[in-house]
């Protein structure tokens, strides 16, 4: 898999979530984290295919484990931990523990 990691081509319909990057600049190596993101938050299912075809499963589910689903929205955090196997016991602690931060409720409308 490494082989294809080592350039990022971003499918046409998938590069308007990336619309105040240069997609000339965006790189694997640099921007994983920022297209990891991005994706499991903003993407379709087109997305999901194109995340499932450079990440495994696994990967996936570290990425959002470590991140304890920061950065993703509740709704978008249950439908991953569904497809990547995350405990739901985890996922109500990380979005509850969202809901009680302070600076949550500060941008909240």
């Amino acid at each position: 898999m490494a082989d294809r990691r080592a350039t990022l081509e971003l499918p046409d319909d998938l590069r308007a979530f990336f619309w105040d990057y240069d997609p000339g600049r965006l790189s694997w190596e640099r921007s994983r984290h920022t297209v990891v993101l991005r994706l499991l938050e903003k993407g379709g299912m087109q997305a999901v295919r194109w995340l499932r075809q450079h990440l495994t499963d696994e990967e996936i589910r570290d990425f959002i484990v470590r991140r304890r689903g920061r950065g993703i929205s509740p709704r978008r955090l249950r439908f991953w931990s569904l497809l990547v196997d995350i405990p739901r016991h985890d996922v109500d602690e990380w979005i509850e523990s969202a809901r009680r931060n302070p600076w949550q409720t500060r941008t909240a409308r």
